[in-house]
């Protein structure tokens, strides 16, 4: 296990280990909009609550789940030890730099963009994950079979104006940190080529950079207005 050591002992070993942890997540927002985008189907909830029910009982979700929650975990503490590994390297800041002339305010602010975001993610769990397992979720029938009526939580957080907002503002973050990161995961694990990377810059700065948070702020927007009797 040598190797274990070796890699987490090493800048690039971490970065390569943030990168991967990053592009997994990344792959679970797409599944995870994908799901949640069922709020917006006007059934009264039974997609959202039949998709939330899939979601905590298929015996493979649960497995990826936990592998999701230690990727969060050693994401946000990779980018912790390099951040404070490139501080003590650098003591002292040049007396006169214009880091601006070389990179993009998202690239420059990672390490705030990301606390923030995993700040939201510990509010955004208590308020749905926390209360799916060990809440008093009321109980929605459909054809006979019972479901925990995630929707309804949904909508009574969503109801709440500071709520909505601090969702749909960290959204905004988390296009920020998607605008870098995402091409920055691939630049690390050595995939860069002329063929490809200008797809792979594409995809990072419009597809996870603009239309996942969208898609994300748009929902409690819509359920907002919807609890609120605006549409």
């Amino acid at each position: 296990m040598a190797w274990v050591t070796q890699t987490l002992s090493s800048s690039l070993g971490r970065k390569v280990i943030m990168s991967l942890t990053g592009l997994f997540l990344c792959s679970f927002l797409i599944v995870h909009m994908v799901g949640n985008l069922q709020l917006f189907k006007g059934d009264g909830g039974r997609a959202f609550n039949e998709y939330t029910y899939f979601m905590t009982h298929n015996p493979l979700i649960k497995t990826v789940s936990y592998l999701l929650y230690t990727s969060i975990l050693v994401h946000a503490l990779m980018a912790f030890i390099l951040t404070r590994h490139n501080q003590a390297s650098r003591p002292i800041k040049y007396a006169y730099s214009k880091p601006e002339a070389n990179s993009d305010w998202s690239s420059r602010n990672m390490g705030i963009l990301g606390t923030i975001l995993l700040l939201f993610i510990i509010i955004h769990m208590r308020t749905f994950w926390y209360e799916m397992h060990f809440g008093a979720v009321p109980v929605a029938e459909y054809d006979g079979k019972e479901y925990k009526d995630l929707y309804t939580v949904v909508h009574a957080a969503f109801g709440e104006l500071w709520y909505s907002a601090l969702y749909v503002l960290c959204m905004i973050v988390l296009g920020y940190h998607l605008a870098h990161g995402f091409q920055s995961g691939f630049q690390t694990l050595g995939i860069r080529h002329k063929k490809y990377t200008p797809a792979i810059e594409l995809v990072g700065k419009y597809f996870f950079a603009i239309i996942i948070p969208v898609a994300f702020a748009a929902m409690p927007i819509y359920v907002y207005l919807q609890v609120h009797h605006i549409i």
